[in-house]
């Protein structure tokens, strides 16, 4: 490896790498959500970006979100666009039993309280999915930082800070996503998770400029 040759690091590196897709996806775009970033330059969660030139454009156009529940409906029901799938693969995608938790989202409108895969509501799931984002994060950290010594100073220190970035960032789209659904689920996120760091009318106004290194985003915490 470019990093090291040591095992310990090469372990290490190779299950963050491994898990860091799925991580982006579960405090981004959880469970079929797409297209949910803020407008223009597309830094940071803009759930509920309406106004644009094209209603296609807006993450609400996207998600669908209502006091029934969140997704698209894109079965026969809806914009039928699984139509364009070849069989098995689009009634796969149709079924709401058979359509896979990773694209649930996309193909279907799926009520607050029906039961997932999981066994829990699709709040719960999606809640628990947000979390986790920030949490397999945290992980990393914990995984990068424990291979202090083991990689030269500048290198380590240079991830370490991106690292550092990627947490806070992850908590900004987990806190202003999760809020902003909330106020059409109307469901608590259980006690057990850690509180939201600002109410969802800071992330709201908050504008972030490309380079998260710069000091705008510093309000961010």
């Amino acid at each position: 490896m470019t990093l090291s040759n040591d095992p310990v690091v090469v372990t290490s590196v190779r299950t963050m790498m491994l898990d860091s897709r799925e991580a982006v996806v579960n405090y981004m775009t959880p469970l079929g959500l797409a297209h949910i970033m803020a407008t223009g330059h597309h830094y940071g969660p803009g759930a509920w970006v309406s106004r644009l030139p094209r209603a296609d454009w807006t993450p609400v156009y996207y998600h669908r979100a209502d006091t029934i529940g969140i997704g698209f409906d894109r079965t026969a029901s809806g914009s039928n666009a699984v139509g364009q799938y070849f069989a098995p693969v689009r009634d796969r995608y149709a079924g709401r039993t058979t359509v896979p938790d990773s694209v649930l989202l996309w193909f279907h409108h799926v009520g607050w309280t029906e039961r997932l895969s999981s066994g829990r509501s699709l709040w719960q799931e999606l809640v628990r999915r947000y979390y986790e984002g920030v949490d397999s994060v945290r992980s990393m950290q914990r995984s990068w930082n424990r291979l202090k010594g083991r990689i030269d100073s500048e290198r380590f220190q240079d991830v370490q800070a991106f690292l550092a970035i990627q947490e806070k960032e992850a908590r900004w789209w987990r806190d202003a996503s999760l809020q902003y659904f909330q106020t059409f689920s109307r469901r608590p996120i259980p006690a057990a998770y850690e509180r939201p760091a600002h109410p969802l009318e800071y992330y709201l106004t908050l504008h972030c400029p490309a380079d998260p290194r710069r000091p705008r985003c510093e309000a961010i915490q």
